[in-house]
């Protein structure tokens, strides 16, 4: 009986996972960007201004393919380019939290309604047994991508 728990948690998860992408990418051609693309801002959102080899860093990207979404970012003016005060060979890519915002919030606000409203029936206890699974499924996660990417 356990582990046929253990399979169906694991369906669910994928299928979590799978119908996830696609309605990113779904979103992100609403908005005129591919699915990664889409993602990737979402890391400069979270993360705040950074390098273009730490985006590297954290994408997994070779800095050549970090330029040109550098580049197809600041084409749509989500972020912009700016010399590092301390040393003008480094290049901070800022990102336009309000103009980000303003592309996606639309996109996002019935999904954000209907998923608040998801969240909202469930107990004081339930939502800590979810919080835990989805800390320690993020937890897992990084430490599987640390070692494929033998950190």
């Amino acid at each position: 009986m356990e582990n046929e728990i253990i399979k169906q948690m694991r369906k669910l998860h994928q299928l979590h996972t799978y119908t996830s992408l696609q309605m990113h990418e779904a979103v992100a051609r609403k908005a005129g960007l591919s699915g990664t693309d889409h993602k990737y801002l979402g890391f400069l959102l979270e993360k705040g201004q950074m390098t273009a080899g730490e985006l590297s860093n954290l994408t997994g990207l070779t800095t050549g393919a970090v330029t040109g979404l550098i580049d197809r970012f600041e084409k749509k003016k989500l972020v912009k380019r700016q010399f590092a005060k301390d040393d003008r060979r480094k290049v901070i890519i800022v990102p336009d939290t309000e103009a980000i915002m303003a592309l996606f919030a639309p996109l996002y606000k019935e999904f954000r309604q209907k998923t608040d409203a998801l969240i909202a029936s469930f107990s004081g206890k339930e939502i800590k047994v979810i919080e835990t699974f989805f800390l320690k499924a993020v937890e897992i996660m990084n430490e599987t991508t640390d070692k494929l990417n033998n950190k």
